[in-house]
């Protein structure tokens, strides 16, 4: 059985990494969506989708399950989402995830959904390691090893508290990207 789970991945965390681990006990293989794959270098996704298929794919190897990284990009239309996500992947028999939107619309298209408990939700989320990244804090404890040498490896963290210091997604008042 195929199992598919996406994320953004900005990074990919401890958290993830343990969902991972979780729905590798009930599948034999797993495509990971890389979502919002068209975007990068702002904030909110630092790091590009060919970076995250590294953080991935690397943390991934030792686990005793096939992986697939796809990325997968945004889409404006929530209605036809997952035929979106279908026609970007392998084939899949089940969706995992804890977005209660991303479960509404699998359940929608007559895809099973499995969710999984939180790990450490109030410390394993993007959003506290990004902000960790931007103030110069402890964050890699926080993420699989393999993360740690991607994120060293592209400058990363120069990166995310470079474009932390322009507006919010990066670019300047003409919508190019900040000259700076």
């Amino acid at each position: 059985m195929r199992g598919f789970y996406i994320g953004r991945f900005q990074p990919y965390h401890n958290g993830h990494h343990q969902m991972v681990k979780e729905i590798a006990t009930e599948v034999d293989e797993l495509v990971l969506g890389i979502g919002s794959a068209g975007d990068s270098h702002s904030t909110r996704n630092p790091f590009t989708a060919g970076e995250r298929i590294m953080m991935v794919a690397k943390s991934v190897v030792d686990f005793d399950i096939t992986t697939y990284a796809v990325p997968i990009e945004d889409l404006e239309r929530n209605s036809v989402w997952v035929s979106h996500v279908q026609s970007m992947s392998p084939a899949f028999d089940v969706a995992y995830s804890n977005n209660p939107l991303v479960i509404q619309l699998f359940k929608e298209a007559g895809v099973e959904v499995r969710q999984s408990p939180m790990f450490n939700r109030g410390v394993l989320q993007g959003t506290e390691l990004r902000n960790r990244m931007m103030n110069g804090e402890e964050w890699r404890s926080l993420v699989p090893e393999p993360v740690v040498g991607v994120i060293d490896e592209i400058g990363g963290i120069e990166r995310i508290q470079r474009v932390s210091d322009t507006d919010s997604d990066g670019r300047d008042s003409d919508g190019g990207p900040d000259p700076e």
